[in-house]
């Protein structure tokens, strides 16, 4: 396992609630630091295929760097992807690649998921680390 920083704090703030009623109600007021989408990428082309509720995430090289935006109409698949960008937004793209987002399991999202909230989870892991992988083969082929 990898030591991630980011990770480690967010298992440490899951880890001082009890119960998942209580990590759900945080998982919701994360949605709130949710880096908010362009109005103009809320379109098809942004739009999260296998996702339950509708997730746009939108990405964008900043100084070598992926920075993602979001947005979704499910209030605790905005705090999901809010998690998700605080882990991975913000990192080189051949690092993100290969990421391990261990977090998911060790705060035990994974298996208080719905079956189709899971599904929508590892459907934005994927998108996000597709994006990733696109701005490392940009960067090779300069």
């Amino acid at each position: 396992m990898n030591n991630d920083k980011i990770q480690d704090e967010i298992i440490e703030e899951f880890s001082m609630f009890d119960d998942w009623l209580d990590k759900y109600d945080y998982l919701i007021s994360l949605s709130e630091s949710l880096p908010m989408i362009d109005p103009q990428k809320r379109t098809e082309k942004y739009l999260i295929e296998g996702c339950q509720s509708r997730v746009w995430v939108a990405s964008e090289l900043q100084d070598g760097r992926v920075v993602y935006s979001a947005d979704s109409d499910a209030i605790i698949t905005k705090g999901i992807i809010a998690l998700l960008i605080r882990v991975m937004s913000g990192r080189h793209p051949e690092e993100l690649t290969n990421i391990d987002l261990y977090f998911i399991d060790q705060i035990g999202l994974s298996e208080n998921l719905s079956p189709t909230r899971s599904n929508g989870l590892r459907a934005m892991i994927a998108q996000m680390k597709l994006d990733a992988l696109v701005y490392t083969q940009q960067q090779n082929n300069k």
